[in-house]
């Protein structure tokens, strides 16, 4: 299963008070909010969350994976996410006892209740040491 827009439209209608029109119009705000920082060039940092970024790839040499051919792979422009160290435990701590010595997943164990401190990073501002390394190597490609 996966959140859509439309769900998270319902969650700030349900959860925030707004109409349901005011939740679309915030959440569609926030999105073009960040579409846009990111189209300019710029990171989009957000505390609790984690860092939303593009860089530039060069050109580079790869292998076609059905031939093994070599290729020319062109440059582009990709968008990043890299997770804060709060999202990351926030999203493991929840599911962490399910998995075996052998990481095998118990599904069949519910995920542990607790608080979500990224949720309330953002209520008091607070900043994450851990946004503001500039290491790619999280980076999805």
């Amino acid at each position: 299963m996966s959140l859509t827009k439309a769900d998270i439209v319902e969650r700030v209608y349900k959860e925030a008070g707004f109409s349901k029109k005011e939740a679309a119009d915030l959440v569609d705000l926030v999105f073009k909010v960040i579409k846009d920082t990111l189209a300019r060039g710029e990171k989009v940092k957000i505390s609790g969350f984690g860092n939303f970024s593009i860089r530039d790839k060069s050109t580079r040499i790869g292998r076609n994976p059905q031939t093994g051919e070599a290729m020319e792979i062109s440059a582009r422009r990709v968008l990043t996410f890299k997770p804060s160290q709060v999202l990351k435990e926030d999203v493991t701590a929840r599911y962490s006892h399910r998995l075996d010595e052998k990481g095998n997943e118990n599904t069949s164990l519910p995920a542990k209740e607790g608080s979500s401190r990224a949720l309330s990073s953002f209520h008091t501002n607070t900043e994450d040491p851990s946004d503001d390394d500039d290491d790619h190597s999280d980076d999805l490609y």
